[in-house]
């Protein structure tokens, strides 16, 4: 009898299997250049596998592969594309382990904590938009009493989604399921750190949609990114990362007048208040600050504004719930947290570890333990930090860190602590803590963030719109309303009765 293989090796046979390919007109494809670059584990340093360096003339292939699918795919009704959807989604669950070994394999995220999670969350994702169909409808208009007035939602065309490193498959899901049940064929342009388990979900997509409607690139911001977002068959860009590569994709966007929707970080507060109940608070925070994503995350509680009453005691029932978690292999199903992503990330993390070290007065904690096995002693592994006592205008408390990083920040009064979260150029979440009702309801009205939670820090979710204001970005993503606003063009029709 066949010894059943490991999840492991499945993964890393996998990453070999797609290694130096792109996914477009339903098979893959080396990059047309023949060049690769290697991709590598950040938990052990070693490659794992190699990603196609897509150009131009990769690019152009691939719209190409999604604009001759296009009208057929947007000719289809909206239901059927839905029932395609959710075919896709069990295909995904079926291929769940497989799905977060690999990309805990490429991304150092934790498998149990991390990894397997975002796994299920891409296939509930497209489940979700796969029974949105029915809704891309328009509305009657009574103008006038001889005329029939309607109006109806259409297809955008070929849509460009960029993709982050920091949850790849999530954030790849929310961009493109609802393009694709709105009638869009999509080219999605993966994050250079983690191409193999986005190539991977792709290929699996293409078991159930029909080839041209969903394709892939790997490659870099300038070569491949910026042809693809230049591309005149292009009619809409969805993009997920930093601030000043978001600036540069509206302005291309901006020159050919093509809609965009952005998600560009943030720098979170959480306001803890007197009257919170603190075990709830401090749990909250951990899972809030997002430690097992190594607190790679753009909603990420990095900002801790406590109420200065609390604040020790605060910190020290957080300390010790994180010094309670593992790091450790990704692959453990014991490791709680994983690693940095690159060694790009770890040195600038590394960075502003060093500048809060320096600064006079502020306590620094680095919390839980590094991994003592041998095969980890290169990983990209980074202690859980908090400052402590850091003031709101330091650059500690204004940067996104995008690190396990928060800073503690005491304050005295409700309406200093509202000052204090709205004072920052990030909009994207923030979180309050406090058993007063009204107070509660006061904060979510003044808060300056798309996304406002109460007594929970809960990551975004299928069905719930999620964006930012301000330096986070344009548009909403997660909902129907994303679906609906951002990935079709309404138009008007008048017909005449006369």
């Amino acid at each position: 009898m066949d010894t059943p293989q490991q999840p492991l090796d499945i993964a890393l046979a996998h990453a070999q299997r797609l290694s130096g390919k792109h996914l477009y007109a339903g098979t893959l494809q080396a990059a047309l250049s023949g060049k690769t670059f290697p991709v590598a584990s950040p938990a052990t340093r070693l490659q794992i596998g190699t990603a196609a360096d897509g150009n131009a003339d990769d690019v152009a292939a691939a719209v190409g592969a999604a604009a001759a699918a296009q009208p057929e795919w947007a000719a289809m009704s909206p239901r059927a594309r839905g029932k395609i959807l959710c075919q896709a989604a069990a295909q995904l669950t079926q291929h769940t382990e497989e799905i977060a070994t690999l990309l805990a394999l490429e991304t150092g995220k934790a498998i149990r904590t991390e990894s397997r999670v975002e796994a299920n969350v891409l296939a509930d994702c497209f489940e979700f938009y796969g029974g949105l169909g029915s809704e891309l409808k328009g509305e009657t208009i009574p103008f006038a009493p001889n005329m029939l007035v309607f109006t109806q939602r259409e297809p955008i065309g070929v849509v460009a989604a960029i993709l982050p490193w920091n949850a790849p498959l999530m954030l790849m899901a929310f961009k493109i399921a609802p393009a694709l049940v709105a009638g869009n064929t999509v080219v999605v342009k993966s994050a250079e750190e983690a191409p193999l388990s986005t190539l991977f979900v792709v290929e699996l997509l293409n078991r159930c949609l029909p080839a041209g409607v969903v394709n892939i690139l790997s490659g870099f911001g300038p070569s491949c990114g910026g042809p693809l977002v230049a591309d005149r068959r292009i009619g809409k860009v969805t993009f997920t990362g930093s601030v000043d590569t978001g600036k540069v994709i509206a302005h291309a966007a901006a020159e050919r007048l093509i809609p965009t929707t952005l998600e560009l970080g943030g720098k979170s507060p959480m306001i803890v208040m007197e009257d919170a109940d603190l075990d709830r608070t401090v749990a909250g925070a951990v899972a809030g600050m997002r430690f097992t994503r190594q607190g790679q995350s753009c909603t990420a509680a990095s900002r801790m504004l406590v109420h200065r009453s609390l604040r020790d005691q605060f910190v020290e029932r957080m300390a010790e719930k994180v010094n309670a978690m593992r790091m450790g292999d990704p692959l453990d199903e014991t490791t709680d947290i994983g690693t940095i992503i690159s060694t790009g990330q770890y040195d600038r993390v590394r960075s502003y570890l060093d500048l809060g070290r320096q600064i006079p007065d502020v306590q620094t904690l680095q919390l839980s333990a590094m991994p003592e096995a041998p095969a980890l002693k290169n990983g990209l592994f980074i202690q859980p930090t908090v400052f402590v006592g850091v003031d709101n205008d330091n650059r500690l408390a204004r940067e996104e860190i995008f690190g396990p990083v928060t800073c503690v920040i005491p304050f005295d009064t409700y309406e200093q602590a509202i000052t204090m979260a709205n004072d920052s150029d990030y909009g994207l979440a923030a979180t309050i803590w406090t058993s007063n009702l009204q107070r509660a309801l006061d904060a979510t009205r003044r808060l300056q963030a798309g996304f406002v939670q109460v007594n929970q820090n809960i990551v975004a979710q299928p069905g719930l719109s999620y964006g930012g204001i301000k330096q986070s970005g344009l548009g909403k993503e997660a909902s129907m309303e994303a679906m609906l606003d951002h990935f079709t063009q309404k138009k008007t029709v008048l017909i005449s009765r006369d």
